[in-house]
Order: structure tokens, then C-alpha cells, then sequence
């Protein structure tokens, strides 16, 4: 194994204090392992809320919970195994296809589409975004337009892979859709595009208009013609 895979491991990459995924999380070691596990997760937890009947929570269809304090437009659409945390905002005409956990605070934004994922706390996905079989961790940011790639053009499956001085990562996921992992406080700009296998470290920023691919270190900043630096370089 690499030296460098361990900074892709989700104890590198999440503060698990700030989603519902947490026992999921805390018994795998890569963040992408948890994807095949979404649907499950759902119906584990949203069969503890009904056992539970606080009440904090309103059924929507078999598998659809949605907090009481969430703001959910009419013309958001609603597919099967979804939870809505508390004080989420779902704007008009959001397209959520299933298994998405979408956390507190959290914004997903008009005509945003999700599939597969897991949305931690206070993630905003506000604008024109496509999500699918990703995760989003704690204060993310995707700009306007900036979506992720969850398939390869040759459907062969996904290889997260490093670069230059990280370029001993190469790790077989065995996953075909595999979109991207965003660590903590990662912001990324406008149109943006995260090719299948992107992992994006803690506190990193992307320029808009970019195409990411890879394994990018926490810390970092992605500048026009993917040149990468280091904060405060």
C-alpha cells in the first residue's frame, strides 16, 4: 500500500460528528466504500425515526423522511430512501432521485440533482448541481454549475489515482460509478467539473471552470490549468 493512501482515509477526511452516516463511516476506511451502502443506511435510520414517533419528523412516501424545520419547495421532486435534516433548505424544482442522506443546514438548490449520496451537515449544493454516488462532507461548497462525473466514458471501473509527488496512489475502488469525496470545508468553483475517482482533501479550493481528477491534498488550492499550490505558498 501507498504511503500516501492514508490521507485519503475517511478518518483524514471527516469529522463524522457531523452526519447521521457516522456508525457507517466509523467501520470502513475509504469514504467511497460507503456508497454501496446508501440505501441501506436510509432504511436503518428512517426505521429508527418511526420507532422513535418524536414527531420532529413528517413521511413522505414509504421511504422519505423530512424534517419538520426543513423548507421544502412544491416543485421539488422526491424519489425513494431520502432523509431531510433539520433547517435544510430543498429550493424549486430540486431533482432527488434517491438514496440521499442530506444532512442539517444543508442548502440543495434550485433544478440541483442527487443520487446516492451523502450530504454531510451545512453543505450547500445551491445551484444547477448534479451529485451522484458522492460524498459531500462537513461545510462543502459547490459553485454554480459545477457537478461530478460519476461514470468513465469506457465504463470500466473506477481507480482513484494521485499525482506528481502523490502519484504512488493508485487504489481500485471496483466501483463503475464513482463520483467524488469532498473532505471538510471544500469549496469548489462555478462549473466545475469532478471526474469519477476525484478525492479532495480537507479546507482545499478549487478555481471555477476546472476538471479535477485524482487525489487532490487537503490544504491545497486548484488554480486555471490545474496547477496545484499549496495554501499559503
Amino acid at each position: 500500500m501507498s504511503e500516501h493512501n492514508e490521507l485519503l482515509m475517511i478518518k483524514n477526511m471527516y469529522d463524522l460528528e457531523h452526519t447521521e452516516a457516522r456508525e457507517l463511516l466509523e467501520g470502513l476506511t475509504y469514504p467511497w466504500e460507503a456508497l454501496p451502502h446508501i440505501k441501506e443506511l436510509i432504511v436503518k435510520l428512517g426505521a429508527k425515526i418511526d420507532e422513535e414517533a418524536s414527531g420532529e419528523y413528517i413521511k413522505r412516501g414509504e421511504n422519505v423522511w423530512i424534517h419538520k424545520t426543513a423548507k421544502v419547495w412544491d416543485s421539488a421532486y422526491f424519489g425513494e430512501y431520502i432523509i431531510i435534516g433539520a433547517e435544510t433548505e430543498v429550493r424549486q424544482c430540486a431533482f432527488l432521485r434517491g438514496n440521499a442522506l442530506v444532512g442539517k443546514n444543508c442548502v440543495v438548490g434550485n433544478s440541483t440533482e442527487l443520487k446516492n449520496v451523502i450530504l454531510f451537515d451545512t453543505v450547500q449544493v445551491p445551484h444547477y448541481n448534479y451529485v451522484g454516488d458522492s460524498i459531500l462532507g462537513y461545510k462543502s461548497h459547490m459553485g454554480a454549475g459545477s457537478i461530478t462525473s460519476n461514470v468513465k466514458s469506457d465504463k470500466t471501473l473506477v481507480v482513484v489515482k494521485g499525482h506528481d509527488e502523490y502519484s504512488d496512489i493508485n487504489i481500485e475502488t471496483g466501483l463503475k460509478k464513482f463520483g467524488a469525496m469532498l473532505a471538510d470545508h471544500v469549496e469548489v468553483g462555478c462549473n466545475s467539473v469532478l471526474n469519477p475517482g476525484s478525492v479532495i482533501g480537507r479546507n482545499t479550493n478549487i478555481y471555477p471552470l476546472s476538471p479535477i481528477r485524482g487525489f487532490i491534498p487537503e490544504n491545497s488550492i486548484v488554480k486555471t490549468g490545474n496547477v496545484v499550490i499549496t495554501k499559503n505558498e
